[in-house]
């Protein structure tokens, strides 16, 4: 992700509602041949306001379900001809929607405070330069989702499995209980400060200077076996910054030569503390034994890449582009894992070091388009580029025989487009689709071995294929109905994974490769919005859409109660706006049927049999008013 060009290597914290946000891009397929760091899935480019552009603010304030509060400020104006500033505040609460079964605050709550802060100069037409400086902090309870399958105890002597928590099954209720004590919840605080330069060096060339700093600092516990026994309870506090520089020269003639080159920088480090917790996973003679691990680990990654990307309009209608980049991605690791057993297991004590280690990977990735004019609203376009995703090493190395196997390879990716954009001359139609293909070579799947440990595999050879569709239509002269269909066949072609040898010792038949997790068949979405003009009490709007999602399964091992069946969420509005815009007020209900409904799992079935689903929000209203000025 990217904020005002500046890639953020840990997105926890970051808040796309500040209101100074102007667009937001979600860009498909690998990136890296224009800006900042290479990646293999896409990017999502975040644009904030130039100040020079907004003299004035606006301020909202929101209630809503489950405790929310929401307050919201946006002030910005010029301090002369040649400064300009803005700031950008957000106070967002709520007490949370999964019910807390042994009293006490509820789970999944909220509470953050976020400010963002700019400051432009702009001596002149050929020169401007822009300080950013931004904090968030949140502070919440925790994070709970739902055990789906049996929750077991083992006994270290002599041996057998006891059930401790029933999977649980139907609809679920939103509470839940933990082990975890009050105020052992999660903590964050998130802060940067970016300058960024540009100079118009000549008729047709521009140079820009990104230079960054941020820092994350983290201290949150997770209950990952959801429930009240002590299986999975953990502890994760990491203290990370990242320091960049990027230098962009641009070249345009004005006409049919446009080019951009460019130098990138990023070093990362990511000292981390973490503890496990297990005191209800193993028993010894049937005497519960005790069971602590701390880990200590320190990664520093540093990424040096060289970039340059051309479009040539070497006709009237096409345009022809092309770009390289070349990567460098360094990584060194150290890591040191220590085991407390209770006392009637203390012989088993000890603690496994993994010595600073050091690799590094380097890659060209090429990207090539062809785009043809079909006419004054019509146009074509073919594309092919090449991702790059580094190696490194597994940070759940636990044991020795982890150790060993802790370095992992890079994961390359070809993707390719064919794709079709249009508009009605009137530009009340628009539409678009798109034909895709990516092939995944050394995909990194992680996954859980029976003996407690979490390797990263190179497994899989990776095969997505997909179509979507978007469209637009202003009908009359105040309706306005949109809507995407998207279909996606993901397949592995291989998948190398020791567990599924019938003659390794954890061999487990409920492990399978045939569904590729996160990558439903189908998706959709409605909207549609009718506007009311009121004459001199301004306009009325109301609008809804209606979003679909197939079958998706949410773990790599494609358990099968980890598998969200397919559903519907609907959505309702309202909004009023003033005459002259200066008031508006909305309301509005999401989920309306109140859908339950699987967003995410965590699979560690090797550790209790953990396997954990967590859910969107029930059905919620909302009421904002804000005030533009």
């Amino acid at each position: 992700m990217y904020v005002d060009d500046v890639y953020y290597s840990r997105i926890n914290g970051a808040l796309f509602s500040l209101f100074d946000v102007s667009q937001v891009e979600v860009l498909r397929g690998p990136q890296g041949t224009l800006y900042g760091k290479n990646s293999t899935g896409g990017a999502i480019k975040v644009n904030t306001r130039n100040p020079f552009d907004h003299d004035g603010g606006s301020a909202e304030l929101t209630v809503g379900d489950y405790g929310r509060m929401e307050g919201r400020f946006y002030l910005s104006g010029k301090l002369g001809e040649q400064w300009a500033a803005s700031i950008a505040g957000a106070k967002i609460t709520n007490d949370g929607y999964v019910e807390n079964r042994a009293g006490g605050p509820d789970f999944n709550d909220d509470d953050t405070s976020a400010v963002r802060a700019k400051l432009m100069f702009r001596p002149s037409d050929a020169f401007s330069a822009t300080l950013s400086v931004d904090h968030t902090r949140q502070d919440a309870n925790l994070t709970m989702g739902r055990p789906m399958a049996n929750l077991v105890q083992t006994s270290a002597f002599p041996g057998g499995l006891t059930v401790l928590h029933p999977g649980e099954t139907g609809d679920w209720d939103h509470s839940a209980e933990t082990s975890l004590a009050p105020g052992q919840g999660q903590k964050l605080r998130h802060q940067g400060v970016s300058l960024s330069m540009d100079w118009d060096l000549a008729d047709a060339w521009r140079l820009k200077s990104i230079t960054a700093y941020r820092r994350l600092k983290t201290h949150s516990y997770i209950d990952i076996d959801a429930s009240e026994q002590e299986l999975g309870d953990v502890l994760v506090a990491l203290d990370q910054n990242q320091r960049s520089q990027e230098f962009q020269l641009h070249y345009d003639n004005g006409g049919t030569l446009h080019a951009t080159f460019g130098l990138y920088w990023m070093k990362e480090h990511v000292p981390s503390h973490q503890e496990a917790y297990a005191d209800d996973l193993y028993t010894f003679l049937g005497t519960p034994v005790s069971f602590l691990r701390t880990i200590e680990d320190d990664l520093t990654a540093t990424s040096r890449a060289a970039f340059a990307h051309v479009n040539w309009e070497f006709a009237p209608t096409w345009t022809l582009a092309a770009g390289v980049r070349w990567t460098k991605d360094e990584k060194d690791y150290e890591r040191t894992t220590s085991t407390f057993w209770g006392p009637v297991l203390a012989a088993l004590n000890g603690t496994v070091p993994f010595p600073r280690t050091s690799a590094s990977w380097t890659a060209v990735t090429p990207s090539f388009s062809l785009q043809k004019a079909l006419g004054d609203n019509v146009m074509a376009y073919f594309s092919a580029n090449r991702g790059f995703k580094s190696g490194g090493f597994n940070g759940r190395s636990n044991t020795a025989y982890d150790v060993l196997h802790a370095k992992y390879d890079p994961e390359f990716v070809w993707t390719y487009e064919l794709g079709v954009k249009a508009e009605s001359a009137d530009h009340r139609l628009r539409g678009s689709a798109t034909a895709f293909s990516s092939d995944y070579k050394d995909f990194q799947a992680r996954v859980s071995q029976d003996v407690g440990t979490f390797p990263v595999l190179n497994a899989a050879e990776l095969d997505i294929k997909g179509l979507e569709l978007e469209g637009s239509a202003l009908v009359g002269s105040s309706t306005t109905i949109s809507g995407q269909l998207s279909w996606l066949d993901a397949k592995y072609k291989r998948f190398e994974d020791f567990r599924l040898d019938p003659d390794y010792p954890g061999f487990d038949l409920n492990v399978s490769h045939a569904h590729v997790p996160f990558s439903p068949e189908f998706t959709a979405r409605v909207a549609v919005q009718h506007s009311i003009p009121l004459e001199k009490a301004g306009t009325l709007a109301f609008g809804g859409d209606v979003s679909y999602r197939s079958r998706t399964w949410l773990s790599v091992d494609n358990r099968d109660v980890l598998s969200q069946g397919a559903y519907t969420v609907v959505g309702v509005y309202g909004v009023w706006d003033s005459p002259q815009y200066a008031w508006q007020v909305r309301a509005g209900i999401r989920n309306l049927t109140d859908e339950t409904y699987m967003i995410e799992g965590q699979e560690f079935a090797s550790v209790g049999n953990i396997q954990t689903a967590y859910y969107g929000l029930p059905r919620n209203w909302y009421v904002s008013l804000r005030y533009n000025f």
